[in-house]
């Protein structure tokens, strides 16, 4: 199984960036995919969810309103959107995949994608 994290880059605050995390060996639509940041010198934090029955998601509430989770079955692939981005959002993402409902907490998540970089800055 390897997830695949890509999509971060440096933006201006207010902007946005789509985050795309990318499975192979196996079928994202069975499983939970959150994402989860780690800004330097902070412990990871779980930031979004979507779990694999009807879609359901569940997000920090430092990100309501300006993230939004969702997938692409055909691809395989599931997307962290990020509007209105603030420097504070600035740190490595992480997608990681479990069995069972949606969670933020990061210990129960099995597999984990390599992370990549937002900074945000004017």
């Amino acid at each position: 199984v390897q997830l695949q994290a890509s999509g971060g880059g440096l933006v201006q605050p207010g902007g946005s960036l789509r985050l795309s995390c990318a499975a192979s060996g196996i079928s994202l639509d069975y499983y939970a995919v959150g994402w989860f940041r780690q800004a330097p010198g902070q412990e990871r934090e779980g930031v979004s969810c979507i779990g694999s029955a009807h879609n359901n998601s569940i997000k920090v509430d430092s990100v309501k309103g300006r993230f939004t989770t969702f997938r692409d079955i055909t691809k395989n692939t599931v997307y962290l959107q990020m509007n209105k981005l603030r420097p504070k959002d600035t740190a490595v993402y992480y997608c990681a995949t479990m069995s069972g409902s949606c969670s933020l907490i990061s210990t129960r998540y099995r597999f984990w994608g390599q992370g990549t970089l937002v900074t945000v800055s004017s």
